[in-house]
């Protein structure tokens, strides 16, 4: 198979829709990320690149705290307003008709719409060129009451979606079930 070289390029995939949430001079704000994801197994930590001029990135510095909130399928058009559009000239929590709420931490704001939200402490900030490098130790997680089957949060009922980039920049939800996990492979093992 012949492949196609195109430089260094950001490539992976799926990319995650995440909301970030900071409050800004005490107002609460959020932004969209597509470049997140664990950092971090124990103690937990999530990794959010954020560019250096975003609104958002003023809270995480003034309080070292931030929310990561998992959309759910129904919040497409809220998160998507949430990407185009700044805090500095909007209110995105009135647009987006958001319930705010806060944990442990008291200066994260959390969406009650989200299915999934991250409490987070900042641990690092690294000034990477184009993005600065959030990362942030977990210090609570909340998932809504109906997103649970057999006591566990339930990937199904969350209903998160990605990010597809250039050319094609849509979002689309998971796909369908094609193996088991840590299992599959096993196919492999010499008999």
């Amino acid at each position: 198979m012949d492949k196609i070289q195109l430089g260094p390029k950001t490539l992976i995939y799926p990319m995650p829709v995440l909301v970030v949430g900071s409050n800004v001079n005490g107002k609460a704000n959020f932004m969209v990320a597509a470049w997140g994801g664990i950092a971090n197994g124990n103690p937990p930590m999530i990794s959010v690149a954020i560019r250096p001029q975003r609104h958002t990135l003023i809270g995480i510095n003034q309080n070292m705290s931030f929310s990561i909130n998992v959309p759910s399928v129904d919040l497409i058009k809220e998160t998507d307003y949430c990407g185009i559009v700044s805090g500095s000239e909007v209110d995105k929590v009135e647009a987006c008709k958001f319930r705010v709420f806060y944990g442990k931490l008291e200066s994260a704001p959390l969406i009650e719409q989200c299915p999934v939200n991250l409490e987070c402490k900042v641990e690092h900030i690294l000034d990477l060129g184009s993005h600065s490098l959030v990362i942030g130790r977990v210090e609570q997680t909340h998932v809504s009451e109906d997103c649970f089957t057999d006591g566990n949060p339930d990937v199904n009922k969350i209903q998160p979606f990605i990010f597809i980039t250039h050319p094609a920049g849509e979002y689309r939800s998971f796909g369908e079930y094609i193996a088991k996990a840590h299992s599959i492979g096993r196919e492999l093992e010499a008999k």
